[in-house]
């Protein structure tokens, strides 16, 4: 699998929310938490955004949209 990291300014127009509304969201557990790239550098795993973005547009509930996060989170670890 190729993995693309995208930083935030690309998080920000590919969901639509806000930087606020996406930290917000990683406090709730309904956005992936991010990836340290270096020591003032973060970014998400493309194919994260883009899950989160399909959950969004087919209605998942928050607690679904939580689920899948800790999904997605927990194979970050595993791969």
């Amino acid at each position: 699998m190729t993995y693309t990291i995208l930083r935030l300014p690309t998080v920000v127009a590919r969901s639509g929310c806000a930087r606020s509304t996406l930290y917000l969201r990683m406090s709730q557990g309904l956005w992936p938490k991010q990836v340290n790239l270096g020591a003032r550098s973060v970014g998400w795993p493309a194919h994260e955004v883009d899950a989160l973005n399909a959950a969004r547009i087919a209605g998942k509930s928050d607690g679904e949209i939580r689920s899948l996060v800790r999904k997605l989170e927990a194979a970050r670890t595993s791969e």
